[in-house]
């Protein structure tokens, strides 16, 4: 069963772009607020975006005017466009559906991606 499985990572030469989406079950769609992290290698996860359940966005400074957030509650799925990718983000990147009421997290397996020439 599908709580929350990201997809879309891959190989890009700097300057690039890359689609991240991430699929999830139908209450956590409805009901959480999805964010997107990522992990480096020796570094500490960190948030990238995060689209809350009344449409809200907000962006870490580090990706702001180049990675845009979006959901569509219709497909269960909440994407992650990337513009302009520098090698330092490079990481395994993670979806995360939020429960505030209930302060529970889910999170998906993660998927890479590189950003090199």
């Amino acid at each position: 069963q599908v709580q929350v499985e990201e997809s879309g990572g891959g190989l890009v030469q700097p300057g690039g772009s890359l689609e991240l989406s991430c699929v999830a079950s139908r209450s956590i769609i409805l009901t959480a607020d999805i964010g997107w992290y990522r992990e480096a290698p020796g570094q500490r996860r960190e948030f990238v975006a995060r689209v809350a359940r009344d449409g809200a966005i907000v962006y870490a400074d580090s990706v702001k005017g180049r990675f845009t957030v979006s959901r569509d509650n219709d497909k269960n799925t909440v994407f992650l466009q990337m513009h302009n990718l520098k090698s330092e983000d490079t990481a395994v990147y993670y979806c995360n559906g939020h429960l505030p009421i209930f302060n529970l997290d889910y999170w998906g397996q993660g998927t890479q991606v590189t950003v090199s020439s």
